[in-house]
């Protein structure tokens, strides 16, 4: 089933345009994204799209299609599901854009309002072609994907249940409009946070051995976790350490210390073989400085490690419809964390980008993707899912 989407794409350009501009304007917060969810819910249910709102502002969509072969043969009916992101930043917005944000203090400054509408739009195009469609498709829209994240807990609502696989997408400060990139295996970074609190014995500065010096501790953990990647990583690592708060005079070996940080890796086995490595060399320091340490790891996104099988996928649909030279692969692994690896671990899918036609970097007070962003995604999300369906 041959489908020209980009063609339809600019056929209703103004209203998903009109959508992305009202998005933009009324930008919300993770897990407040109440008048946001309402657009969408009214859009969907215009285009006879059954809804059902989960987690307060999580809106899950699906499009019954007509026809479909498996089914009428006794078979499973085929799903998919698109997934787009809602919340916006606590930024105040400088594009100077006709519609810029009128809350202040909050923006869309990382595409998410180009993303739920590309997904709107798609759901048009689809909606107009359901009696071709030979299954059904389910439409994620995630609140909070900035904050905690919302995708582990609309999984646990049953949001894929049913689904064959899902896909989606982000806009790309890298990639000209008109394109889009995919990445095959491990596109982003998995993360942890720590808390590390060191604690000692107070002493006068001019007899430090009578002290227990947590200061000290801390700033060799420091040293050794900046050194850590190059050592424990089979690939690419970043540890940060943020904060540093220890000390209340010059003159005071200090019995307390603490340090906050962030590890961002590539895998499961990098991950685990990191986390260990931290609390060893943590270890080490502190009983080099007759301290003790108290370490909180915390678990954060686990990363998106792409599906090869459905990568090839939404490459071939792709170049199909906006031509091979349109579609790049992106060759590096990305630092940057995103929770739609949570869906990918439950069935198979992939994460695309799409050209932003903006060149200032995500979460830039001025960062805006084009119209011609927003309709490429839109046609090129139609043309996956609908390829999906059909193979």
């Amino acid at each position: 089933m041959h489908i020209d989407y980009m063609e339809e794409a600019l056929g209703i350009a103004g209203e998903i345009t009109e959508i992305r501009k009202g998005i933009h304007r009324c930008p919300e917060l993770g897990n407040s994204e109440y008048k946001t969810a309402g657009l969408i819910e009214e859009t969907l249910q215009g285009l006879g799209i059954e809804t059902k709102r989960v987690l307060d502002t999580a809106v899950i969509g699906t499009l019954r299609g007509g026809a479909c072969a498996g089914s009428a043969a006794g078979g499973k009916r085929k799903a998919v599901a698109l997934r787009a992101d809602m919340d916006a930043l606590p930024l105040t917005e400088t594009t100077g854009a006709d519609f810029a944000s009128e809350v202040p203090g909050i923006t869309h400054a990382c595409g998410h309002d180009v993303h739920m509408a590309a997904t709107l739009g798609a759901a048009k195009l689809l909606s107009s072609h359901r009696d071709e469609l030979p299954g059904d498709v389910i439409f994620l829209f995630e609140p909070d994907e900035e904050g905690n994240g919302g995708a582990l807990r609309l999984i646990e609502e049953g949001c894929l249940d049913g689904a064959d696989a899902v896909f989606g997408a982000h806009v790309d400060p890298a990639i000209p409009d008109g394109k889009i990139g995919v990445r095959y295996g491990k596109f982003y970074a998995a993360s942890n946070m720590f808390d590390m609190e060191f604690r000692g014995k107070t002493s006068h500065g001019a007899d430090r051995e009578k002290g227990a010096d947590a200061l000290g501790a801390a700033a060799e953990t420091v040293t050794r976790l900046l050194a850590l990647p190059e050592k424990a990583a089979e690939e690419k690592c970043v540890i940060t350490v943020g904060t540093f708060e220890s000390g209340t005079a010059r003159n005071i070996v200090s019995d307390y210390a603490k340090i906050c940080g962030i590890v961002r890796t590539l895998g499961a086995e990098d991950r685990a073989r990191v986390k260990e490595k931290i609390f060893e060399e943590a270890q080490i320091a502190a009983a080099s400085f007759g301290v003790t340490v108290d370490i909180d790891y915390m678990g954060s996104y686990s990363g998106v490690t792409n599906d090869d099988e459905m990568t090839a996928f939404a490459e071939k649909a792709a170049s199909e419809l906006l031509g091979e030279e349109n579609v790049i692969r992106i060759e590096e692994p990305l630092m940057t964390t995103e929770d739609f690896g949570y869906y990918i671990e439950k069935v198979p899918g992939t994460f695309y980008h799409i050209g932003a036609g903006c060149e200032l970097p995500l979460h830039n007070s001025s960062f805006l993707p084009t119209e011609k962003a927003l309709l490429t995604a839109a046609a090129v999300h139609a043309a996956v899912i609908t390829a999906f369906l059909a193979g």
